[in-house]
């Protein structure tokens, strides 16, 4: 009979925990965003922001960008500029009420979780490369000229500092001497 009281009595509370961990997914995929550093422990206000607008939390009339960023300040501490997720979780209950004004504080935060669960930050809006024809001319290497010309390699790829610096040779000859190492094999051929 222990043994019963252990596991959850209904099935809403499993699929609850089921949730959470798909809330905690999305959580650390938008803490992670744009930051080559982040842990996906702590979120910071630009992709709490991102979050809010990408799952459609913000739709303008309940809820603003406005409302996104006070929320946020609210939860974190004073001087700190990341939230946990354990704050996350207060602060979309926070913006659930406003959000569905008309159902239960239990009912809102359900409909707040499904709309983040499983999501990941989108690409929307960012600057993709366009392959003009003008563009790829001016970075052919092969149609490179001058001092240019001297940075790359025949493949086209560039040769680093060798290509930026003149490096000194220290072969004991003039720098345009064509015949540069062929001293041993004339002296040597004459004998």
């Amino acid at each position: 009979m222990a043994d019963k009281s252990a596991k959850p009595t209904n099935s809403h509370e499993g699929a609850a925990a089921g949730e959470i961990s798909a809330l905690e997914e999305a959580f650390r995929k938008f803490a992670v965003h744009g930051d080559t550093r982040a842990t996906g422990k702590e979120m910071h206000g630009k992709n709490w922001s991102k979050l809010c607008k990408d799952c459609h939390i913000i739709d303008g009339k309940n809820v603003t960008t406005t409302d996104v960023d006070i929320v946020f300040s609210k939860i974190k501490g004073k001087s700190v500029r990341t939230i946990t997720f354990e704050q996350f979780k207060e602060a979309l209950q926070e913006l659930s009420k406003k959000r569905f004004k008309g159902k239960s504080d239990e009912e809102a935060l359900q409909e707040i979780y499904k709309l983040i669960e499983g999501k990941g930050p989108g690409l929307t809006g960012v600057t993709k490369t366009v392959a003009s024809p003008t563009v790829s001319r001016l970075t052919d290497t092969s149609k490179f000229t001058g001092s240019h010309k001297e940075r790359f390699d025949a493949s086209g790829k560039g040769k680093g500092r060798a290509g930026r610096e003149d490096l000194v040779d220290n072969s004991g000859y003039v720098s345009g001497y064509k015949h540069a190492g062929t001293y041993d094999h004339k002296v040597q051929g004459n004998k």
